[in-house]
């Protein structure tokens, strides 16, 4: 069978979808190639993370016998079967990204947040889904996809299995600052992270203890590798935006402003993800109003 890929996002994050589709296809004698115009296929995959908001899906498929669509980018879509889900990506799809590996140890999440489709998609139980072995190879850099890592009742063996990988471990969505303990913080400081991401959606959350709480007990000393994402836009003031991030800077940490419908947020919110985002000028320009897109706008 002639297998045809379609990354409809970009070629930027790689697709482990269409990587582990990719790798199932190979084994079982397929020829396996991304998509072009050009060429007849038995089968088309094409796979969309992000939805219409940031990434558009124009292209109609005609030169294949059967075009499979799924990704969280197209709603709720049924899961890859066991036996592709389980196996191990194929990384010759996006060699760029050669020395990192991507890859989920639970999926779930039990706060259901209503910006966020996870819960609706994976459950409301963070639960274990693989050991790290199946996904990493030795790789240097592990960039781990999890929504809710230490909600997964096996999580402080899963941080064992980081620390043993010796591998850098980027947290890239997000662990939940809530769930922080003596126990899982000193498993946390045994990993050599290279960036710790946590997040304050919620404007009427307090969560100043619990990240004050984090700086007693992690051994991270580099707030560039303390990052916390700050949603707008989602039921937000200016105010409170900037509350959050204000507060994040002056406790240690690296605010990152992360804008719910980019394309329909008011100017004064793209603005502040401008001045906090470009860490130049955030460190440069210590007050919002000082930052001259935001003085002209008020102006």
């Amino acid at each position: 069978m002639k297998i045809g890929l379609v990354d409809v996002d970009s070629h930027n994050w790689p697709n482990l979808c269409l990587m582990k589709l990719s790798a199932y296809h190979k084994t079982r004698g397929d020829q396996v190639e991304w998509w072009s115009p050009d060429s007849w296929y038995d089968v088309v995959y094409k796979s969309r993370v992000f939805t219409d908001i940031y990434s558009k899906d124009t292209m109609v498929i005609h030169n294949a016998d059967k075009v499979m669509i799924g990704g969280t980018g197209y709603g709720k879509s049924e899961n890859l079967p066991d036996k592709i889900e389980h196996g191990y990506p194929d990384y010759t799809l996006y060699p760029q990204f050669s020395d990192t590996v991507y890859g989920f140890l639970s999926r779930g999440c039990p706060r259901n947040c209503g910006f966020c489709i996870v819960s609706g998609k994976e459950g409301r139980r963070s639960v274990k889904t693989a050991d790290l072995s199946e996904f990493w190879n030795g790789q240097k850099e592990i960039k781990l996809m999890d929504a809710n890592l230490l909600a997964c009742p096996n999580h402080e063996e899963l941080l064992l299995q980081l620390i043993e990988s010796r591998a850098r471990v980027d947290f890239s969505q997000g662990l939940d600052i809530r769930l922080v303990n003596p126990d899982n913080a000193a498993l946390l400081n045994q990993v050599k992270t290279k960036t710790i991401h946590f997040a304050w959606d919620n404007p009427e959350d307090d969560l100043t203890g619990y990240f004050q709480r984090f700086l007693e007990l992690t051994t991270i000393r580099d707030r560039r590798r303390r990052v916390v994402y700050v949603l707008t836009n989602y039921g937000s003031t200016t105010e409170q935006d900037l509350y959050r991030v204000e507060t994040l800077r002056d406790m240690g940490y690296s605010p990152y402003v992360m804008v719910y419908d980019r394309p329909n947020a008011p100017k004064i919110t793209r603005h502040l993800q401008r001045w906090v985002n470009n860490r130049k000028i955030f460190h440069t320009v210590h007050q919002f109003a000082d930052y001259g897109p935001a003085r002209r706008e008020a102006g």
